[in-house]
């Protein structure tokens, strides 16, 4: 049987279904509202326990770039269907932010960065009509009032839920190993940790979401998609 990669054990995912984030009108590209304008708003080895090679999180704010991010990127070997920003006030913008919020809760408000959104295949990619086509978001942002919680994230929505697919220090860039971390469900361990460097707490087996780990020996995303990241 297939393995398919698992951000939340079956019962919880199920219960993410909360109705669709509707269909991205690819005709146009949300000019209306900038949506930075605002203020705030494999075989490798999976590793668990102390995290001691990784470094805090920067007590001071964290940089933004200037001039702000592009809102669109085009198609390419590597990111199949190109990537888009959509406006703020979209459920496509404000859904992630809330699953990323319900995975490593924190007292604050969000302050976006960057915000990319990208459809594409399963990795590795696979016939079954529900792994066909994957919602993914690219999301960079941390909360002004707890400095400690500055990030970057990978959101995923399939046919039988969503989550949080993965995560990395706010201060890497792309789609590198080790830098992104996924969280294999442990039904005998619980218990959400804080990890050096990592916004907010996880439960599971930590492994290198780029490579594989924890049982799996694929990439956390298929080479249709990666370059979506490039540029991040």
């Amino acid at each position: 049987m297939r393995a398919v990669r698992r951000f939340l054990p079956p019962a919880l995912g199920a219960l993410l279904v909360l109705g669709s984030l509707g269909a991205c009108d690819r005709g146009t590209d949300g000019e209306a509202e900038d949506p930075f304008s605002h203020a705030p708003a494999s075989a490798t080895p999976s590793f668990r326990g102390n995290p001691s090679a990784a470094t805090k999180a920067s007590p001071t704010p964290p940089a933004i770039p200037k001039p702000p991010p592009k809102r669109r990127g085009a198609k390419s070997p590597t990111c199949v269907r190109g990537w888009i920003t959509p406006p703020r006030t979209s459920p496509l913008f404000t859904d992630p932010l809330g699953i990323i919020r319900r995975t490593a809760p924190v007292e604050g408000d969000f302050h976006v960065v960057d915000l990319r959104m990208f459809d594409g295949p399963e990795s590795p990619p696979s016939t079954q009509g529900y792994l066909i086509d994957i919602r993914r978001w690219y999301i960079k942002l941390f909360v002004p009032s707890d400095l400690s919680y500055q990030g970057r994230f990978i959101v995923e929505q399939r046919t039988f839920g969503r989550g949080v697919a993965a995560v990395a220090p706010y201060d890497t860039k792309g789609f590198a190993s080790p830098d992104w971390s996924g969280f294999q469900y442990d039904s005998s361990d619980t218990t959400a940790r804080a990890y050096p460097s990592l916004p907010g707490e996880w439960s599971g087996i930590r492994y290198d979401f780029v490579k594989g780990g924890a049982g799996l020996t694929i990439p956390g995303l298929p080479d249709q998609v990666q370059g979506c990241l490039d540029g991040t």
